[in-house]
């Protein structure tokens, strides 16, 4: 029963409700702007294929709300998701994750050197003796499984070759991608620290997490010009220079903040920068 002047309580969220939080649809252009890009790069070399490719992003996603859910569980565990946390609350959930066969039957073994890896450092990234996200090494983590190995894994599955320019694509998505965590691990700081999580930012501090963001924004944003330079990419590419003028916002949000609470809306606005720059990136490199 409710006390007096208290409301309603409450009602709790429906099961469905808890994995969709869990799953955290906001975190998901992560995982499909660096496929559309790696698709588009196929489509630029003639090699794509619809089937492989569509397998490609399905895969990609499902790492991805494999790694939250993980997430969820092992920072519960580890005391780093607490009631202090000014983020969106966390679920505390175990992960898994279905490996389908049809990509190994396409690509062979490369692939399932890819997807092991991929599903154990989605666990080993709070989980496990040596956590990566406590020890500072979550930005490589993003860098390299959400960036160079996304992008050049969906050309692989298409064109069986591992291109140069896939790589700089990589480069690219990858440090979007990583700049989505550094916005993330900016704003909880504090309570990282508190809990033992040596995140990156937490070693670098503020004013390095800041310099690292700005970083990671000219570096993919310098990736276009060198792949149409070097590469032989259409002119078209640099259509994701666009992607600049929404990443205004978010770079000020984090150049300029004094309270935690006021990255909140950096996380996702980031992410629309990762969404944006994918597509047009990618769609540049199809139809250029």
């Amino acid at each position: 029963m409710n006390g007096p002047g208290e409301g309603p309580a409450a009602a709790p969220p429906s099961a469905s409700a808890v994995w969709i939080l869990a799953a955290r649809p906001k975190t998901l252009p992560a995982a499909v702007a660096p496929v559309l890009v790696g698709m588009g790069l196929a489509a630029h070399h003639g090699v794509f294929d619809g089937l492989p490719a569509v397998a490609a992003l399905v895969g990609a996603v499902l790492i991805q709300i494999a790694t939250n859910l993980a997430n969820d569980y092992y920072d519960y565990v580890r005391g780093g998701d607490t009631e202090e946390r000014v983020g969106p609350t966390r679920v505390t959930l175990a992960a898994a994750l279905l490996v389908g066969v049809y990509l190994v039957q396409v690509g062979g073994w490369p692939i399932v050197i890819i997807g092991l890896a991929s599903l154990a450092c989605a666990v080993l990234y709070t989980g496990g003796p040596f956590p990566l996200a406590y020890h500072g090494l979550g930005d490589v983590f993003v860098f390299v499984f959400f960036g160079l190995v996304a992008v050049s894994g969906t050309y692989y599955v298409q064109g069986l070759a591992w291109p140069a320019d896939a790589f700089l694509a990589g480069v690219g998505m990858g440090a979007l991608n990583t700049a989505i965590l550094v916005a993330n691990n900016l704003r909880d700081i504090e309570t990282d620290a508190r809990a033992g999580k040596r995140t990156l930012a937490v070693r670098l501090g503020r004013r390095g997490s800041r310099i690292e963001y700005l970083l990671l924004l000219a570096v993919a944003f310098a990736v276009p010009g060198v792949g149409w330079s070097v590469w032989g990419w259409p002119a078209a590419v640099v259509v994701a220079w666009a992607a600049m003028i929404a990443a205004a916002a978010p770079l000020r949000r984090v150049l300029g903040f004094a309270n935690p609470a006021e990255l909140l809306p950096a996380l996702g606005e980031t992410a629309r920068v990762v969404a944006l720059y994918g597509i047009l990136l990618g769609g540049a490199l199809a139809l250029g």
